[in-house]
């Protein structure tokens, strides 16, 4: 596996793949099992594996939240060569974000509701560090998750608008035996936060957004919000914070048709 810390690295080594197909998984690391379902697909279908392993700062407003968002590189590298990863690209902020950088992309409406609504610019960052990826790998295809339900729906619009020639494949959300989704955020709750925290797939898991807020209002967890979006298929999601943890978290309606 290659590790490439400059955008001229990356393109370099990548040259000899372009015959094949390229998939890539953007990630901000702290590497688990959804991740790993990411990576195991694009192996499965693509020719040349790419990770990218970049806490994004743009998409952060609080910095406390940016400084305690778990790191450890050396683990991340480690798992992404066990996956079968051929290339990953690591960059520092300043690669991305060099002095004088000035230009942002926003998908305006999807951009500005439920997490655009709690978090301001959050989905700017999203949609300027994704797209300047795509343009740096330029995959064939690019791997999401479906528990960031939203980033999954920017970014297909960003696409479309943008007439890239790229397929964005979004998987499964991949839970824990007790139903709590995958996240690198997880590590910050408590045993008894954690308990708390399986509050939010049972209530999701009634697909009635009353009804789902009256089961976390009762336990009382923090709601930021609980509300069907109308992606494609459309979702009822929520954001509620457990302590000082954030969790979001979706389940599709179209089971429902």
């Amino acid at each position: 596996m290659r590790v490439c810390r400059t955008i001229t690295e990356a393109r370099t080594a990548l040259e000899p793949h372009r015959d094949g197909t390229i998939g890539l998984v953007p990630t901000m690391g702290a590497l688990h099992a959804g991740h790993l379902s990411l990576i195991d697909a694009a192996r499965s279908e693509c020719s040349t594996v790419v990770m990218s392993l970049f806490v994004n700062p743009a998409q952060f407003r609080n910095p406390g939240d940016l400084n305690g968002y778990p790191r450890d590189e050396p683990r991340d590298l480690a798992v992404a060569a066990d996956a079968g990863v051929d290339l990953v690209f690591a960059p520092d902020a300043s690669e991305m974000y060099p002095p004088g950088f000035q230009t942002w992309v926003e998908v305006t409406d999807l951009g500005a509701m439920l997490e655009g609504e709690h978090r301001p610019d959050h989905f700017r960052g999203v949609a300027t560090v994704c797209l300047k990826l795509f343009n740096i790998v330029d995959p064939d295809v690019v791997y999401f998750g479906q528990k960031d339900a939203q980033q999954v729906a920017v970014l297909r619009q960003l696409i479309a608008d943008l007439a890239l020639e790229l397929e964005l494949r979004a998987l499964p959300t991949v839970r824990d035996p007790d139903g709590l989704a995958l996240s690198s955020r997880n590590v910050r709750l408590s045993a008894p936060g954690r308990e708390l925290a399986l509050a939010l797939p049972r209530s999701l898991a009634t697909r009635d957004p009353e009804r789902a807020r009256a089961l976390l209002d009762g336990v009382g967890i923090d709601v930021d919000y609980v509300e069907i979006a109308p992606f494609d298929p459309p979702v009822l999601a929520a954001a509620v914070r457990v302590g000082s943890t954030r969790l979001i978290d979706n389940v599709s309606l179209e089971e429902d048709s």
